[in-house]
């Protein structure tokens, strides 16, 4: 261990694994080590067994749930959009030659009382329940003019410039009701809060055709696609592809000492040994005091023999419940996923309702979100801080990730991920690949 290296990664959670992957395509020597002896950190994929000693320490499970080895339980459970940032990340890295991926079977959002089917372009509009008759006819000439809208044609602004309009204002343009800006800010545009309405209208906009561009990709009843056996394989699959370019992967690697002369960062002990780098780049657990507790995230994790009501009998699904419906600062997110997924034995379903903690009660703070599932089999309720960085990069030569959010999606993690992969090379991550070299890893 005693060598020189170019960034050493400490964890191997899905940022520090994406991220290693990257560097090592890029032709950087990374050393990739972790303190646990399995990958993934935060965010590794836990069989039945594992699933209940973490929760409910030595009890065994009832054999009625089946075979442990034949569950992953993803612990930070997120659908990828089938055009989003982290399929180009796959692409660009090829990484997707070890992935399976399959198609998520329906996108809902909760109104009023109700799941109802996220209308995602015009013809879904003019069928959705969610919208009254003449709401339906302003909503489709909004989702026409998203579709149409190209920034390089200024023939299809409108003459609106959406890097000063608001979205707010856009939305008012065409008249839309509360109601309806609900459901496209939350579950169409992925928004987590309202913030969004009072800023330009450009990345609004954007996010409304990442969403219909992925749902057309498939020609599924959702924009999503989820790896078969989750989230899991995703680190390995990293780990794979950075030993194929000449990185070297450690696990149970105690300690793990970041080293520092000066202010910076040169290298990491464990065991005695030392190896130097030019940079570290880690979670927040290896670094504790360069990070600052930012909130914390309540889930609960369920396993039930049936999908969830009112989702068509969707077997993998996500369900947004904005924050407005339920009268709370943040959105709340239902996610669930099945045998079809190849994460839970057969007629078995996992579901897990997550939001940005409010109180101390995850029990009570999640009800809204656990009302919805119908009868469960089993239910494990929990919370986690999240933290950001608070360290100057160049100061100290450390790249810290941010704690995984509430969201049931990627978009977030990837946004944090192509950030500091600028910051530690100094460059833009080139996302313009050919989003059909994907389609042989597709099912």
């Amino acid at each position: 261990m005693d060598e020189e290296y170019d960034v050493i990664v400490l964890g191997t959670g899905l940022k520090e694994c994406i991220l290693s992957g990257l560097l090592s395509v890029d032709g950087l020597k990374v050393l990739h080590m972790d303190r646990n002896d399995y990958y993934g950190g935060e965010s590794t994929s836990l069989n039945l067994n594992q699933l209940w000693k973490r929760f409910r320490g030595e009890d065994k499970p009832p054999e009625t749930l089946g075979s442990s080895r034949d569950y992953n339980v993803d612990m930070i459970p997120k659908f990828m959009m089938a055009n989003g940032a982290l399929v180009r990340v796959l692409i660009h890295t090829d990484v997707t030659k070890y992935l399976n991926f399959k198609a998520v079977d329906g996108s809902f959002v909760y109104n009023k009382g109700k799941i109802h089917k996220v209308p995602a372009n015009d013809v879904e509009a003019l069928k959705s329940p969610l919208m009254g008759l003449f709401e339906k006819r302003r909503a489709r000439k909004f989702f026409i003019y998203v579709q149409d809208y190209d920034e390089n044609d200024p023939k299809s602004h409108e003459g609106l410039d959406l890097n000063k309009v608001t979205a707010r204002e856009l939305i008012s343009k065409y008249g839309l009701d509360d109601n309806t800006v609900d459901f496209i800010g939350h579950a169409l545009a992925l928004h987590r809060d309202d913030s969004y309405l009072s800023e330009p209208a450009m990345d609004f906009v954007k996010r409304m055709k990442l969403y219909a561009e992925s749902l057309a990709r498939f020609q599924g009843g959702s924009p999503y696609i989820y790896p078969l056996y989750g989230l899991g394989e995703l680190p390995q699959a990293f780990a794979r592809l950075s030993a194929v370019y000449g990185g070297t992967y450690m696990l149970s690697k105690p300690e793990c000492k970041v080293e520092f002369e000066n202010g910076k960062a040169f290298g990491v002990t464990s065991e005695g040994e030392t190896a130097k780098c030019k940079k570290v780049v880690c979670d927040p657990s290896y670094l504790p005091d360069k990070v600052k507790k930012i909130g914390k995230v309540a889930r609960a994790i369920c396993i039930m023999s049936h999908p969830i009501p009112s989702t068509h009998d969707s077997h993998s699904v996500q369900v947004i419940l904005p924050q407005k419906q339920l009268g709370r600062k943040s959105d709340m997110y239902l996610f669930c996923c099945s045998y079809s997924h190849n994460v839970a034995p057969k007629g078995k379903y996992i579901a897990f309702v997550l939001t940005e903690a409010e109180t101390d009660n995850p029990q009570v703070e999640l009800k809204a979100g656990t009302d919805l599932l119908g009868p469960i089999d089993e239910i494990f309720f929990d919370t986690y801080d999240r933290y950001e960085p608070t360290n100057q990069n160049d100061g100290d030569n450390c790249f810290i990730s941010a704690s995984y959010d509430a969201t049931t999606h990627f978009e977030t993690t990837v946004q944090d991920v192509i950030a500091m992969y600028s910051k530690i090379t100094g460059k833009t991550l080139d996302l313009s690949v050919d989003l059909s070299a994907a389609s042989a890893a597709e099912e």
